[in-house]
């Protein structure tokens, strides 16, 4: 039986207040915070860890995946594509000939766009990118409860080194990774059990680093586990625990196979993620769920298109009704967040993420403009032409497939 404790009641303090607040630091975070800033709002982003980027840098899942629909055809730009430039600003690796200015469209058919990038690179560029752009950071910062009245929110309550406060805001975007907010605010919500083991880390094998993208096999419409092992939910906090716990001692086998084979005791873990690597635990359920079936369908509403990660030709129009609160007039979600049903494996891949952030902080910084802000009141034509005026790719007509 579950034992209660009482709390005493007591006043929050109201910590800032924002026109948009992002709640969580990964890449579809960045894209909401770097969209809404650079319309004029004021911006603040939540980040329980210490470093933007998510997965792709604290999971060390470092391939930016394709910007194209494997076709020739390039259908992802705005935040998706400079974000992609930015992981490699480095040198670290360089934009492949063909998908650059001249490059042969031939070659375009047989290589996709896309990238692999340095972890620790991107978490120094995202950061300062992020800070020029005027945002405020709040790394440290965990996500509690909302305060919701009239079906709006009013504040986010967070906890941090300083206790517990409330950050004030006229529109909130999810990009939690897990719809903690959508859940928070009385969304409706689906979840997933079904996440398996997973972590890419970097080792050393005689001092040449490499990679190994450790994971076991998984099903991506995420309704089974494959082979009947186990499945971790990522809003349950046992199993997070479990997940980290389970992985890494996969990750211990996986090194004694490497110093096995090798023939030599010197492998050496060098870089292992530091959040657990879920593909997909909690979504919101939106009034469009995008799935798979919707391929090629244009919504009138689109705020964005992405390609399938996974094999060429695949295109989806984003609805911007994917990515609004039901219950909630101010509440956007981004990345994984979204409403996604049979394509939620499409749709949190790094590139859509950034495309759906970039709208979201888009359209959270117009309705912050708003007397009251209400996102189904919000003009989808204006929207449009400000995502237009960025470079978003929002209904290139795409030939069917022969």
């Amino acid at each position: 039986m579950r034992r209660w404790v009482m709390e005493p009641e007591r006043r929050v303090p109201v910590a800032a207040e924002y026109d948009v607040l992002v709640v969580g630091g990964g890449i579809a975070g960045v894209a909401a915070a770097l969209s809404a800033a650079r319309l004029g709002a004021r911006v603040g982003v939540i980040e329980k860890e210490y470093s933007l980027g998510g997965l792709a840098t604290l999971g060390n899942v470092v391939v930016y995946l394709p910007l194209c629909d494997g076709m020739g055809r390039q259908v992802i730009r705005g935040l998706g594509e400079e974000l992609l430039k930015l992981s490699i600003r480095d040198g670290y690796e360089q934009i492949p000939a063909c998908w650059r200015r001249g490059g042969d469209k031939a070659e375009r058919l047989r290589r996709r766009y896309r990238v692999n990038f340095n972890p620790a690179s991107f978490i120094l560029a995202l950061e300062a990118r992020v800070l020029r752009a005027g945002v405020r950071l709040h790394y440290d910062t965990r996500f509690c409860d909302v305060v919701k009245r009239n079906g709006r929110i009013e504040a986010v309550v967070v906890e941090n080194k300083g206790g517990r406060a409330a950050l004030a805001c006229r529109a909130v975007v999810d990009a939690s990774g897990d719809a903690d907010v959508c859940a928070r605010a009385g969304e409706p919500t689906v979840s997933l059990a079904t996440n398996v083991r997973a972590g890419w880390f970097f080792y050393s094998e005689e001092g040449e680093l490499k990679l190994e993208p450790l994971y076991t096999p998984f099903d991506p419409t995420g309704q089974r586990v494959p082979g009947g092992g186990r499945g971790y939910a990522g809003d349950d906090p046992d199993d997070v625990t479990q997940h980290m716990i389970d992985t890494r001692a996969l990750t211990r086998r996986r090194l004694d196979e490497f110093r096995r084979a090798s023939g030599t005791d010197k492998v050496y873990p060098v870089v292992l993620p530091t959040i657990p690597s879920f593909r997909m635990t909690r979504r919101l359920a939106g009034a469009v769920e995008l799935n798979e079936a919707d391929e090629r369908r244009v919504f009138e509403d689109s705020i964005g298109m992405t390609g399938d990660w996974r094999k060429p030709g695949p295109v989806y129009y984003i609805p911007l009704r994917a990515l609004t609160g039901v219950a909630t007039a101010n509440l956007i979600a981004a990345g994984r967040c979204m409403s996604s049903g049979t394509a939620w494996d499409v749709t949190r891949a790094i590139p859509t993420c950034a495309v759906t952030g970039q709208a979201a902080g888009a359209a959270a910084a117009l309705a912050a403009r708003m007397r009251t802000p209400r996102f189904s009141e919000l003009d989808v034509g204006l929207l449009q032409g400000e995502l237009a005026g960025q470079k978003v790719l929002l209904k290139k007509r795409v030939p069917p497939l022969e």
